[in-house]
């Protein structure tokens, strides 16, 4: 049995017809399904629409927000409230084909974790598609999760993979790269991508500086999360050598002038740039390990109730030792 959590953000003119497709899909292969609906704060008859899904069928459930909170508040939501093995996750405007859920089961059949969709002819404008092409590529390169598109909605993941990827602010595109820092396996397939028909797209401009931040975040999350003045150390300790290195420059300088053998004029440090920069230098780097000190200080203080690393599966001991364990698939460090 598996969940399709579908965002829902205006889009009273494709609700039906999406649930049409996903039931025919089931139908066709006796799948058993529900699909949970999350009215992100729109404005037109979006929520009447979902409401008469619920009153006609005992697998549709719905959620609605009071406002707009965004696409990781409402997929937070949806998972919370998918009861499926598998979780489905799809956008509501069409776009992504129910047809390909097959596909997507197989390969999860074939052990792999998270299946993401790729997108490899989208029907966008070029102002989307050539943006998000060179961001896609910035994840890989910096994540090491070779992912053709990782802002593609279309995506499959084992629901425990919830139980240890938390999202907030707009990280539902890096879940694939969460999983995989947390060693789960992630995988990818081509999939249909239809032209819109109805509604607008909900993404502008603004989404493209908004991501490379997030993809910071993501970056120091999964690399430096459980010792971050591992990264704010090496800053700090970059600028003091830098520091040091021009402070012993100007102190040469100075002991070389104050040698009349050579016949040299005095030299003056305050009249220096370099002066001025090595100062600037040390105070940065007593920022970046002050920080870095208070980041582990919080990381210590919450890792006393937080999972430190990943179980796939347990085995022997007492009949009662798995009982003893929080959740199943995830470890206490």
């Amino acid at each position: 049995m598996f969940s399709i959590v579908i965002p829902v953000f205006n889009e009273e003119d494709t609700i039906h017809t999406l649930r049409d497709e996903i039931d025919a899909v089931a139908r066709e292969n006796g799948y058993e399904h529900e699909l949970v609906l999350i009215d992100d704060g729109s404005s037109d008859a979006s929520w009447q629409r979902i409401t008469e899904l619920c009153e006609s069928n005992d697998n549709v459930k719905a959620i609605r927000f009071r406002r707009n909170f965004g696409k990781a508040a409402a997929l937070t939501a949806g998972f919370e409230a998918a009861s499926g093995d598998l979780v489905f996750t799809m956008d509501a405007d069409l776009q992504d084909d129910p047809k390909e859920i097959p596909r997507f089961l197989e390969m999860m059949e074939n052990g792999v974790d998270v299946v993401s969709g790729w997108k490899k002819v989208r029907h966008d404008p070029w102002h989307k598609v050539g943006p998000s092409r060179i961001f896609n590529a910035l994840v890989s390169k910096l994540t090491g999760v070779k992912l053709h598109d990782h802002n593609c909605g279309f995506k499959c993941y084992r629901r425990e993979i919830f139980r240890e990827v938390q999202l907030y602010g707009e990280l539902h595109r890096f879940v694939p790269v969460l999983a995989a820092a947390r060693g789960w396996k992630v995988g990818e397939i081509v999939v249909d991508h239809r032209a819109r028909e109805h509604g607008v797209s909900k993404y502008g401009i603004l989404r493209m500086p908004k991501g490379f931040l997030d993809l910071l975040t993501v970056k120091f999350l999964t690399g430096f999360g459980q010792r971050p003045q591992h990264v704010l150390g090496m800053f700090g300790m970059i600028c003091f050598m830098l520091s040091l290195l021009g402070i012993s420059v100007l102190t040469l300088m100075w002991l070389v002038s104050r040698i009349s053998l050579f016949g040299l004029e005095p030299v003056h440090l305050h009249q220096r740039a370099i002066f001025y920069y090595s100062l600037a230098g040390l105070l940065l780097s007593a920022q970046f390990m002050l920080t870095g000190f208070l980041a582990e200080q919080i990381t210590a203080m919450n890792l006393r109730s937080a999972d430190t690393y990943s179980v796939a599966s347990r085995a022997g001991g007492a009949e009662d030792w798995r009982g003893q364990i929080p959740h199943e698939g995830r470890g206490r460090g």
